[in-house]
This record gives structure tokens, C-alpha cells and sequence, in this order.
């Protein structure tokens, strides 16, 4: 499951890009299967577009759309489910949502936020874990 944090890291190359594009490959070659949430799309979307304008952040989208990953449309479960996570921790509503999607599919979470340190400490989410900034 990749988390926006995980996307941002391998679109600017930053320390982690790299297990980022492993995990792709991996993707690619039916190894693994990878997931992330629409709404998470939408949050790396909205995220480029305001540091480098609406053409890139739809380039971006379209990029995405090419990797081996299942964007996972919102369901009645997830909704809920991430508005159970977000009732209880205090991340924002995109996180609940990738949280609830890797909940739901038993699946880590590949990220660097430390927002999701006790969420993973309470048992709640699997955290595969990037360099962080």
C-alpha cells in the first residue's frame, strides 16, 4: 500500500526512492501487489500542483495511472473505515484513508510520515518504513 509520503518520495528522488522503485518493479514483474487510495492520489495531485502547477500535478496523475499499482476507488467500507482511524488518531483525512485501505486489504503501509508511528505502535497498521525528512 503506498501512502502519499511514498509517491512524493520517489517522484523527487529523495533517501528512499529507491526501495520506492524496487517495489514497483516488484509490482511490475506480479510479485507483489501494490494499492493506494484515490484520495491519496488526489493528495500528492493537489500537493504538486501547488509547488509546481496544475499541468505537472496532471502529468503527475497520469504517471501514476502507468505504474503497476491498483488505484482503489472509495467504498462504503473505506469511508467509514477511515473515519473510524480518523475519529481516534490525530492524522489527517487522506492518511485515514491509506490506513483504512491497508487495514481492510492486511497489507503494510509504505511511508515516512511519523504520523502513523502510534497508529503502527497500537497495533492498528503494518508500517514499511522510509528515510525520513
Amino acid at each position: 500500500m503506498l501512502d502519499t509520503y511514498a509517491v512524493l518520495c520517489y517522484l523527487r528522488d529523495e533517501e528512499g526512492a529507491d526501495l520506492v522503485a524496487a517495489l514497483l518493479k516488484d509490482g511490475k514483474e506480479g510479485k507483489i501487489l501494490l494499492n493506494m487510495s484515490w484520495i491519496n492520489v488526489g493528495e500528492v495531485y493537489y500537493i504538486v500542483q501547488r509547488e509546481e502547477g496544475k499541468e505537472k500535478s496532471k502529468a503527475i496523475v497520469e504517471l501514476i495511472r502507468s505504474w503497476p499499482v491498483n488505484l482503489v476507488e472509495c467504498t462504503e467500507k473505506m469511508v467509514l473505515g477511515a473515519g473510524d482511524v480518523k475519529a481516534k488518531y490525530p492524522l489527517s483525512y487522506a492518511d485515514a484513508f491509506a490506513v483504512a485501505l491497508a487495514y481492510n486489504n492486511r497489507a503494510f503501509l509504505l511511508t515516512g510520515d511519523p504520523e502513523f508511528e502510534r497508529l503502527e505502535k497500537n497495533g492498528v497498521v503494518n508500517i514499511k518504513w522510509l528515510p525520513r525528512k
